[in-house]
């Protein structure tokens, strides 16, 4: 019985009322979600199967190289983000390892890869530019992991798929969609980062800021939490001082931790999210490791043996 029509309703000659598409709104959701799961699972099967029935040898396993942090969020952001990796290739080996602090340690997991899986293992960093992290730290561990050589692919950013991210979660945190020409004058964007003394790093995160001011239409400025300047709070006070006074803070992070609180807590305004697992930080993780299997391996050097 509706309340806005009891009459109608306890009417015995008047037709039941037909259902509403917005009742099954949730059961086809659902429903699609399942179909899509299987059809991609099916999928991914049948691609390890050459057209004379035998099997393909299975794909490199991918190996995923988070920073680490003593933030609970953080582990459990990465994890998640893992998952939705796996679910997007489930035929696909998808290993977490943490450069510093959390567990497994990137040198664990490489270590437990058996030696059919390590063959041609490819590591990709959650990492979002050059630091010292991706320049230094992760083609050491790679050289250093047992068996067949490990491929370190490309940071993730700069890269339209990381802006997409950046882009949508400043929208959540309440970016309007439309400005009028007086609020676009007064608005700009800091993109907060963690920082790193590294020249390439700072031009890396120069470009992402590039992008997404090319995205939204007001000044993105680069800021730093540590290893490099302007600080968040100096960004935000040379903004104002040209009069943009709406000035949000984009978490240029890949997961929660103390850095991005920092940051996120000298916002005057708008404060986004950590980039987290955003389907576009999905395609991104499986682009770079597509990127890096399509690349050829440098030749061995040549080792000259004395006559």
């Amino acid at each position: 019985m509706t309340a806005s029509h009891p009459e109608r309703d306890e009417s015995p000659t008047h037709s039941a009322e037909p259902p509403r598409a917005d009742r099954f709104d949730g059961q086809l959701d659902t429903t699609a979600q399942l179909m899509n799961r299987i059809t991609s699972q099916l999928g991914s099967q049948l691609s390890l199967v050459s057209l004379n029935g035998t099997r393909r040898p299975a794909p490199p396993p991918l190996v995923l190289a988070a920073h680490g942090s003593r933030d609970p969020r953080a582990l459990s952001t990465v994890r998640t983000l893992v998952e939705r990796v796996r679910e997007q290739r489930p035929h696909l080996t998808v290993r977490l390892g943490h450069i510093d602090v959390s567990d497994p340690p990137l040198s664990g997991t490489l270590a437990s890869l058996d030696g059919a899986q390590r063959s041609g293992a490819v590591l990709v960093p959650l990492l979002l530019g050059r630091g010292h992290h991706v320049r230094r730290d992760l083609p050491r561990a790679a050289a250093a992991a047992p068996g067949p050589p490990v491929r370190v692919a490309a940071p993730l950013g700069p890269h339209p798929l990381l802006v997409e991210t950046l882009h949508d979660r400043l929208v959540e945190a309440g970016w309007p969609a439309g400005m009028s020409d007086a609020a676009r004058r007064a608005s700009a964007v800091v993109l907060a980062s963690a920082g790193s003394r590294l020249v390439e790093s700072a031009a890396d995160t120069r470009r992402t800021a590039l992008l997404l001011a090319e995205r939204l239409g007001v000044p993105v400025v680069p800021a730093y939490a540590s290893g490099a300047a302007p600080t968040v709070p100096a960004a935000l006070r040379a903004l104002a001082a040209r009069g943009r006074h709406r000035v949000a803070v984009a978490s240029h992070f890949t997961a929660p931790g103390r850095l991005a609180s920092r940051c996120a807590e000298a916002g005057p305004w708008i404060r986004a999210e950590p980039l987290g697992d955003h389907p576009a930080m999905v395609r991104l993780v499986l682009h770079r490791y597509d990127q890096a299997l399509a690349t050829p391996e440098p030749a061995p050097e040549r080792t000259l043996t004395p006559a």
